[in-house]
């Protein structure tokens, strides 16, 4: 009889266990289900603004804030809310300035056309577009990756309507980089196929610093699941319209920042631009790659301080 009730004891025992087990599962879960809502309201939340015409593309936007005008300009595959809202720079800068965050064509809630010519140079007439249709003579414009090359070729384009520019996680390549010329046929055909793509930063050449494993996730899980890709394939069919020659680059006399990581690939175009932009602030964040340098605390700092610097100039 003992050893009866020793059996079945030994029985409840493991049953037991395997309840826990089962309720730890169940729990991690729940946990996994949440963090996966959780990420997913967090990618497709928007804060909705106006949008305006800009020459037959509607361009979404966004104000909040009061003082002298800067528009925000994210960068690729992303959003306004994404790329600056999430990370706290609205926040930050809308204490001291009017903050004008736009979704850039072919991205958010913005048109997305499919044609190639309607990207390049128009996305920085975008920005001029939307100044006049606010009744804004000139503005500082904050670029961020993509965005800071458009912010780059509208400071060339149209200087007078640019206070300050600040071309972050970005920088100046040669027009003539045969190594990403030759990739974007090959990155644009991907996206018109449906295929997920990495970083476009990590086709400028193999002596970069390559991306690492979570922005390549992301830029995968954003062009693969969030976005338009033939809308996407277009803009990157237009890159080399964004491009500057180093005569233009150094006809800039505006006064211009540059923030990128130390890890991050196009650390070496924000530093290409040293002795070639005439009022050149440049900040290297140490360890930082792409991705996390937005979410610095040092990266809101040094353009807080650098607006605040340059406003009533």
């Amino acid at each position: 009889m003992k050893a009866y009730f020793h059996e079945v004891s030994s029985i409840m025992r493991v049953m037991s266990g395997w309840k826990k087990a089962l309720v730890c599962a169940i729990g991690l879960l729940f946990l996994l289900l949440a963090g996966v809502a959780a990420a997913f309201i967090l990618l497709t939340h928007r804060v909705l603004g106006e949008t305006f015409n800009s020459s037959g593309v509607p361009i979404h936007y966004t104000i909040e804030g009061e003082g002298e005008p800067v528009v925000l300009l994210h960068g690729f595959a992303v959003n306004a809310d994404l790329n600056w809202r999430i990370e706290g720079v609205n926040k930050a800068l809308a204490e001291d300035f009017l903050i004008i965050s736009m979704d850039l064509r072919g991205h958010g809630l913005s048109g997305k056309p499919y044609d190639s010519t309607e990207y390049g140079v128009e996305m920085a007439e975008d920005v001029v577009r939307l100044l006049d249709h606010l009744q804004i003579e000139e503005a500082h414009v904050v670029g961020y990756s993509l965005g800071g090359f458009i912010a780059l070729k509208l400071a060339a384009m149209h200087p007078e309507r640019v206070i300050t520019v600040s071309a972050l996680g970005s920088g100046w390549e040669e027009p003539d980089n045969g190594v990403f010329l030759a990739a974007l046929p090959g990155i644009e055909g991907a996206l018109r196929s449906g295929e997920a793509i990495g970083p476009l930063s990590n086709q400028l050449g193999s002596e970069r610093e390559k991306t690492g494993l979570f922005h390549t996730l992301w830029v995968k899980l954003m062009t693969g699941y969030f976005n338009d890709p033939l809308a996407l394939a277009a803009m990157v069919g237009s890159i080399p319209d964004l491009t500057l020659s180093e005569a233009e680059l150094r006809s800039i006399s505006l006064p211009f920042l540059s923030i990128a990581g130390s890890r991050d690939p196009l650390s070496v175009s924000a530093q290409a631009m040293q002795g070639r932009v005439k009022d050149l602030t440049l900040v290297i964040i140490d360890g930082a790659d792409h991705i996390a340098v937005p979410m610095r605390r040092e990266f809101r700092q040094v353009l807080s301080n650098f607006l605040l610097q340059q406003r009533g100039n």
